[in-house]
């Protein structure tokens, strides 16, 4: 198999372990500001962009838009908060073999990009804790962007940072159904699923996708990098 051109790849759990501390937050939050949810609401919202899952709920309460934009604004500082706490004092940990698989790629010649749904202060905050402030080519938070996934735009914004023109060449990974939305609409010519996080085989797998693999661990060998 040949190699990309790109890999672009999300954060929390699809290369930071995520044990539940970002649902968790949602929970709070939304329960703290009276904004009704389900928990089906949360799992189809994983990998989006944070803002734009607090103003989709805030809509529900506040069907005026400045108040509504008032809510979500606060909601979200208040979920930021949260989780820079969190990550700020408690334990991170990568999914295993994670860096190791990053640097491997790199090495190889394929650029990597991490795009998070998070805004870009919190990544880098998250990426200090770890020492990964150098594992990447580039880094695009929620907030580099003007939708979060499924549109492609942090894919295109990655490509654009990078000077990368064919997407055909590039390989989009993340452990959401959304992730791999985002690599469809981009026409992304890897879209790869890992269960290493939010979605199980089945949830990923009724969505378009050229791999499902356990974790990013497996994309060595994938891309003919060693056996």
């Amino acid at each position: 198999m040949s190699k990309p051109t790109l890999l672009v790849t999300d954060f929390a759990g699809t290369t930071l372990r995520d044990d539940g501390t970002v649902l968790s937050a949602y929970r709070r939050v939304l329960s703290a500001r009276d904004i009704p949810f389900t928990e089906a609401d949360l799992a189809a919202r994983r990998g989006a962009s944070k803002r734009a899952v607090f103003e989709d709920f805030a809509a529900r309460v506040e069907p005026d838009p400045e108040a509504c934009h008032e809510l979500a604004t606060h909601a979200l500082a208040d979920f930021e908060a949260a989780l820079r706490q969190e990550y700020e004092q408690g334990d991170l940990h990568e999914i295993e073999g994670a860096q190791h698989t990053l640097r491997v790629l790199r090495e190889a010649g394929i650029p990597v990009a991490l795009s998070s749904g998070f805004d870009r202060r919190l990544v880098e905050a998250m990426l200090a804790r770890l020492g990964w402030q150098t594992l990447f080519d580039t880094v695009v938070g929620a907030d580099d962007v003007p939708l979060g996934r499924p549109a492609p735009f942090l894919i295109y914004r990655a490509m654009m940072d990078l000077e990368v023109v064919d997407v055909a060449g590039v390989a989009v990974v993340g452990d959401t159904t959304l992730d791999l939305r985002s690599a469809a609409n981009a026409r992304a010519g890897w879209a790869i699923g890992v269960l290493s996080g939010a979605h199980d085989l089945d949830t990923l797998g009724a969505e378009a996708h050229t791999h499902l693999l356990p974790s990013v661990a497996e994309l060595p060998v994938l891309f003919g990098l060693y056996d």
